[in-house]
């Protein structure tokens, strides 16, 4: 029997596996919907099936495996279509299948695999947080193919080795993955105790930690760990005085200095900026699009650099999320449901478990933190304000 996907297929898939309850969603829909899948040798309407059996999963671990699932799996392994091996796969490993996981497990490790195919591999183990794979992650510090996502991923677990061996293996790291790194570092107490150690025998520059991390710094309300984080980077202002002044000082420095080197200020906006924001179509996706601001007012850009937190759009505000197992995530929500959480960090996307969560509370402050010119030299602040303010996109150094 041959069927083909389109829209009723869609349809049909989403009165079946999104609109029932949560436990209709995994004893019901999923054996039909694999059986459906079994009817078929057409790779796209499989990939439509499987899209939408992973999207309504995501977020859950350890899912019964549905009947039927152990006949069609070694089927779809041998698909033409690549999707459809990766998302079976992937999905295999949800249902607790041991050859899945080993097979994944293999593929993260071999250099030779294809990049995509290995990246593919370690999201489906992160998504089901495997417990061994911390000790794997730590190996991977040195493979820089696959060594940014494995900075990210080491996040997740709980385990004392991981903020040795990020430290050690730091000085070798690109900017990109030191960003990574320090989010990372940022994310438990345990690590952060580690990485403000590093900071103050200067094995780590302090300039390193740019606002958004100093910020995470904070959230663990420790006062051990504020009180290194002051004595580093100083008090938060607090008055609307303070600000004013701050806006007045660095405009006067912008107005009487040299103008800024747009150029140099592209590489300043790639480091601090351009995570969270987008600029002539380069960036991400956290924060607004700012290409099209008021980016030729000084004014303006001060105060929204200097003072993010004076009018603060809800979609942008900060959410605080702390885990069972003590990892502290601050983002934006981008969903919620009964199964997970979706969380977007200044540097990923994160699907947390519902039962993983200890608490979500909605912060009063912006994503952007203040901050972000306190780190910076004067050279840097004038470079930068300098190729913000510039009508068009600037070739990189």
């Amino acid at each position: 029997m041959k069927m083909k996907s389109g829209p009723l297929l869609l349809l049909l898939l989403g009165v079946m596996f999104i609109t029932l309850p949560l436990r209709a969603q995994t004893d019901d829909a999923l054996p039909a919907l694999v059986e459906l899948i079994g009817t078929s040798d057409d790779p796209q309407f499989q990939l439509d099936l499987l899209k939408g059996i992973s999207e309504g999963l995501k977020g859950r671990r350890g899912v019964k495996m549905p009947a039927g699932w152990d006949a069609i799996a070694p089927k779809l392994a041998t698909s033409r279509n690549a999707q459809v091996r990766d998302l079976a796969q992937s999905l295999s490993v949800t249902f607790g299948s041991s050859s899945a996981l080993a097979s994944l497990q293999q593929t993260l490790l071999d250099a030779k695999a294809d990049p995509k195919a290995r990246q593919s591999a370690l999201d489906s183990l992160l998504a089901a947080k495997v417990p061994s794979l911390a000790g794997t992650l730590q190996k991977l510090l040195k493979d820089p193919v696959i060594r940014a996502g494995a900075l990210r991923g080491l996040a997740a677990y709980d385990d004392a080795q991981s903020a040795p061996a990020i430290l050690e293996a730091y000085p070798s790291f690109t900017a990109a993955e030191k960003k990574d790194a320090l989010n990372t570092l940022a994310s438990r107490a345990a690590f952060a105790r580690l990485l403000l150690a590093a900071v103050t025998r200067k094995s780590i520059p302090t300039q390193d930690l740019t606002a958004d991390v100093v910020r995470q710094l904070r959230h663990f309300k420790d006062a051990d760990l504020n009180a290194q984080v002051t004595k580093l980077w100083g008090t938060m202002r607090e008055s609307d005085a303070d600000k004013l002044k701050e806006i007045a000082r660095f405009k006067q420095m912008i107005q009487t200095k040299p103008a800024g080197q747009p150029a140099k200020g592209r590489a300043v906006f790639a480091r601090i900026c351009q995570q969270c924001h987008t600029l002539f179509d380069v960036g991400g996706k956290v924060g607004p699009d700012i290409t099209g601001s008021n980016r030729s007012d000084l004014d303006y850009i001060l105060q929204n650099v200097l003072d993010p937190n004076a009018v603060i759009p809800n979609d942008y505000r900060t959410w605080n999320l702390e885990t069972k197992d003590d990892r502290v995530i601050t983002g934006i929500l981008l969903r919620q449901d009964d199964n997970a959480v979706t969380i977007v960090t200044a540097n990923d996307t994160l699907v947390i478990p519902r039962g993983e969560v200890a608490s979500l509370t909605q912060g009063e402050l912006s994503m952007m933190p203040e901050g972000l010119l306190q780190s910076l030299s004067e050279e840097e602040v004038c470079a930068l304000i300098a190729y913000l303010r510039s009508p068009i996109q600037i070739n990189p150094l």
